[in-house]
């Protein structure tokens, strides 16, 4: 019998069998499947197998987290189903074919703006720092703000201006290069086709209402003789660099499909380019300013009119559900129009309360199986990631397999959103969520969100512990009830091992960052183990030890080593680089070779995975965490291979 075999008759079985499934393939550390329906997978029965270390739904597909074991485990599945697999790729526009033209939108939009989204955090959190200097009266400097008690703070509050107008105002550059980039078309173009629509040639959307229609028509149009046309600024528009970021992409598309190529250097980009932008300026752009300000105007309206606390609790409730589905995409682009045409958003403030209330809903759970030291392993995390903005896990992980903590969360959130929403709260930038999301808020709103703040973390927290006391919303979690208990926590021999150290070297030369900033959620919340991550600084890869290769993918971006003393490491080489294929990668080991401490495992083009855009962000995990404990020796600093970040003890 194979390692894995009996895992993997059970995975086969709970997901509806062969017959339910359309695509399987699998990456570094997760099987993915694409159901034909989806609502036979038993999620219960699943995640009770041993080797299943979590489970979600993402584009269509039905990931299963495996571990680094996966390559053994995909081909002992494939062998029992006898299904055959397919590649990554395949199995993805396999997923979207069984999706709606709706869903198929909302991922596209989805793939737009997660790109984009680490930009938009730190400018969020750049302007809510700002508004802490600019706008809150301080009793203890006289009422005076802080920049106007002290010039250097004055100066740091001018200086931070220039990221966060960076980020903002320009964020049409940002969508244009991500749609570019997205539909596999040329990215320089996407630049500078963004750049075009806030040129300083341009009068800045900002100023557009208080500039007359006589200074517009003498400073601010092109004169064509037969056609005039206002030479107007798109700054942190949105809809109107969408439109124009597929109109280009589409003119390509089509003009590669018709040029020679002797020649499709020069005329495709031309031809492309130059009527987009004109297109762009003459009719996307107005289209689009006019599609984003009436979205805008029918939420701002819905928040504001006299039924808004009816509109504000609906919206706080539904929120969670949205993320799911992935719809709360959409909300980015929502909130940045009416940023753009009010100054301030009512939503982000109640997407930073469903934040808060899922982290609660899942510190309950904690709470009620204080001392199930398997779940903490995911819990613990879960809410620290939710109250710092990121949900998922929290969701996927906790709330929605037992359901009533799902539950309470969302009625915690649906008051809280009532709430703010009844006293007019507003957020003046976004992409700050959870507990920090306050730095977004208004100054003067500051009070009634706080408030709101702690109505999202004891609602659903006692809504959670009732919601189990009452057997409400739940039936795998009742009070009185035998909770299922890993026997690999009890009566194990102590080993001989007990408190041996192994000091885990930096494989690369770069940047050590903890590994909650993995840019990859699986890692980031140590669903695959404990860890650092390294922005690497040079394409060089070294053994971290002495010990054996025990896993080389074939797409060589990861690779699993085996210490002499039992430590099992994942290397995860970039962020999704699997769909390179193996390209910009050269192996200097084979799997099974003995490996020596400092030694040359792999070399790899450091700088050309970035211009393909991938992120080269490295997880470097003991996967085999729960037999040890893992001390990271670095936090934040500049690491050479000659250095140890870990210190890995056996418990």
């Amino acid at each position: 019998m194979g390692k894995y075999e009996k895992d993997a008759k059970e995975l086969l079985a709970s997901i509806g069998g062969k017959q339910n499934i359309s695509a399987v393939t699998h990456c570094a550390t997760r099987m993915r499947f694409v159901l034909n329906d989806p609502k036979k997978a038993d999620e219960d029965k699943i995640g009770d197998i041993p080797s299943v270390k979590g489970m979600f739904t993402n584009a269509g597909q039905f990931q299963v987290i495996i571990g680094n074991d996966v390559p053994v485990f995909y081909n002992e599945f494939v062998a029992i189903s006898g299904v055959e697999g397919v590649s990554k790729e395949a199995a993805k526009s396999v997923a979207k074919q069984n999706q709606n033209p709706v869903q198929r939108a909302i991922t596209l939009l989805a793939e737009i703006f997660t790109p984009l989204l680490p930009a938009i955090i730190v400018g969020g959190l750049i302007l809510g720092f700002r508004n802490i200097l600019e706008a809150v009266p301080m009793s203890f400097l006289g009422g005076q703000t802080i920049t106007d008690y002290s010039q250097f703070w004055n100066a740091v509050n001018n200086f931070l201006w220039l990221p966060g107008e960076a980020i903002f105002h320009f964020l049409p550059v940002g969508i244009t290069w991500s749609i570019a980039r997205k539909m596999g078309t040329t990215e320089i173009l996407g630049i500078v086709l963004g750049i075009t629509l806030v040129s300083p040639q341009l009068l800045n959307a900002y100023a557009v209402n208080g500039t007359s229609a006589a200074e517009i028509a003498a400073n601010y149009t092109w004169n064509f003789g037969f056609l005039t046309v206002e030479k107007i600024g798109y700054q942190a528009q949105v809809i109107p660099a969408m439109l124009a970021g597929f109109m280009l992409v589409y003119l390509e598309r089509f003009f590669r499909k018709h040029i020679p190529e002797a020649i499709s250097m020069i005329f495709v980009p031309f031809f492309s380019l130059l009527p987009t932008i004109f297109a762009a300026h003459v009719i996307l752009g107005p289209i689009g300013w006019q599609i984003g300000t009436m979205i805008s105007s029918v939420v701002n309206a819905g928040l504001t009119s006299s039924f808004s606390w009816l509109f504000g609790g609906v919206f706080g409730a539904v929120y969670a559900p949205l993320v799911i589905t992935g719809l709360h995409h959409t909300t980015l682009a929502i909130d940045s129009q009416l940023i753009a045409d009010f100054g301030s958003t009512n939503l982000w403030p109640m997407i930073c309360l469903s934040n808060i209330a899922q982290g609660a809903a899942v510190a309950a759970v904690v709470y009620a199986h204080r001392g199930n030291k398997k779940e903490e392993q995911v819990s613990i995390p879960s809410v620290i990631s939710a109250w710092l903005g990121v949900t998922e896990p929290a969701m996927f992980g906790i709330n929605l397999k037992y359901m009533y903590p799902f539950i309470a969360a969302m009625i915690g959130s649906g008051i809280a959103g009532m709430f703010v929403t009844f006293f007019k709260v507003r957020a003046l930038s976004i992409g700050v969520g959870g507990l920090p999301g306050i730095l977004a808020i208004r100054p003067q709103d500051y009070p009634i969100f706080g408030i709101a703040m702690l109505i999202t973390i004891v609602v659903p927290f006692i809504l959670t512990l009732f919601f189990r006391r009452a057997g409400m919303f739940n039936k795998i979690d009742r009070v009185g009830e035998q909770m299922t208990v890993d026997l690999a926590e009890v009566d194990q021999p102590v080993s001989s091992k007990k408190g041996q150290v192994l000091e885990l070297f930096a494989p690369l030369k770069g940047e050590i960052q903890p590994l909650n900033q993995a840019k990859d959620p699986v890692f980031a919340e140590g669903m695959m183990g404990q860890g650092v991550v390294i922005n690497p600084a040079e394409g060089k890869l070294f053994a971290p030890f002495d010990g054996q290769v025990s896993l080389l993918f074939p797409t060589k971006h990861a690779i699993g080593l085996l210490s002499n003393d039992g430590t099992e490491v994942l290397i995860h080489i970039g962020i999704d680089t699997v769909k390179l294929d193996g390209k910009y990668f050269t192996a200097k080991v084979e799997q099974g070779d003995t490996v020596t401490k400092g030694q040359l495992l792999m070399e790899f083009d450091l700088e050309a995975i970035r211009q393909a855009g991938y992120e080269v962000q490295t997880p470097i995990i003991v996967t085999n965490s729960n037999e040890f404990q893992v001390d990271p020796v670095l936090e934040e600093a500049p690491i050479t291979p000659s250095e140890a970040i870990m210190t890995v003890t056996h418990l």
